[in-house]
This record gives structure tokens, C-alpha cells and sequence, in this order.
């Protein structure tokens, strides 16, 4: 099982910095605020992902993928649940699995063995069978709410680490070649 520890909590601050999400570490042995399921799990309150260095990092991007997949409105009322329906969780865990790539020493092999250790059950029997060949409702469903164009935008700078958002460099910069292809 991979932990925040491993990859470092910066990590995720950059990965998830372009979404408006804020991580915020919380002290060994500490409660964590807003976790659905109980400590070591990452918590989630309003527009904060709580987490602890012994928290999973599939459980940081499944709540992070729950903030990123709802609207609005939810999230000012966010607290622990984060609610949605089948066809969001289903969405929820194919994001997660997609921001994992984007994590320095994790992959998509890894966090799915993590997902299946953890104990999500998918209907061919494990997250990657799902993620590579069930999964098309999931990702119709992301991309139908601009989710998969949006992440396609955000690109980590691997010697910083540094977050950036190459629609938003596009914009400030007033390329309008830039701008055309990355809003097509």
C-alpha cells in the first residue's frame, strides 16, 4: 500500500493545487477531520483534503476525485459525505486512477493493486480489469462534464514539481495558437 509518506505530501498539493482543492497535513495519531471512513483515510471538508503521512494515497485521490467531480453546490455544504450517485463514484474512481499517473512513483498498476487491497469491488474482479475494459460509462461520464479536457490542460513540471496549468499559461501569455488548441 503506497502512503502519502511515500510520495510527499508537496506532491499532491501540486497535483491537486489547479483544482481548487487545499491538502492539509494533519500531526501522527491525530484525528483526521471530515474522514468518511476513519483514520489513517483522507477527509474531506469544503474545498480541504485532510490527510495524515500513514494515509493511503488511493484514499487522498478518491476524496480529491470526489471534490473535483462535483459541483458547486455540494462542495460549500461539503462534509465527510460527499455523496453522488453510482454513475459519480464509478467516475470518481476512474479520476483517481487517472491523477495517480501524475504522481512521481506512482502508476496506474500500483494504485489499482492498492484499490483492490483496500477492498473496492468492480465487476471484472479488480480496478485495473475495470479501469481497461469496463470502464467506458465512467469515462463518458467525465468527459461529458469537460473533466478529461480539463486534467489533459494540467501538466506537472517533473525537476519542480511545480503545478501548471497550460490553459491558463495560454490565456496569460494571449497565444491565440495555444488558446485554439487547447480549448478545442
Amino acid at each position: 500500500m503506497q502512503h502519502v509518506q511515500d510520495i510527499g505530501e508537496q506532491a499532491l498539493v501540486n497535483l491537486l493545487r489547479p483544482w481548487g482543492l487545499q491538502v492539509h497535513l494533519v500531526a501522527a495519531g491525530c484525528p483526521i477531520p471530515g474522514s468518511y471512513w476513519g483514520e489513517p483515510e483522507a477527509g474531506l471538508r469544503a474545498d480541504c483534503l485532510y490527510l495524515r503521512e500513514d494515509t493511503p494515497v488511493h484514499s487522498a485521490l478518491h476524496e480529491a476525485s470526489h471534490f473535483i467531480c462535483m459541483g458547486d453546490e455540494r462542495r460549500r455544504s461539503l462534509d465527510t459525505d460527499a455523496g453522488g450517485d453510482y454513475a459519480e463514484e464509478d467516475a470518481v474512481c476512474y479520476l483517481q486512477i487517472l491523477l495517480a499517473d501524475r504522481l512521481p512513483g506512482i502508476n496506474v498498476a500500483g494504485i489499482c493493486t492498492d484499490m483492490d487491497a483496500w477492498g473496492y469491488t468492480f465487476r471484472l474482479g479488480s480496478a485495473a480489469r475495470w479501469f481497461d475494459h469496463d470502464a467506458d460509462d465512467a469515462r463518458d461520464w467525465l468527459q461529458r462534464r469537460g473533466l478529461l479536457s480539463r486534467l489533459d490542460a494540467v501538466a506537472i513540471a517533473p525537476e519542480t514539481g511545480a503545478s501548471e496549468s497550460r490553459l491558463e499559461s495560454a490565456m496569460e501569455s494571449g497565444e491565440p495558437a495555444a488558446l485554439e488548441i487547447l480549448s478545442a
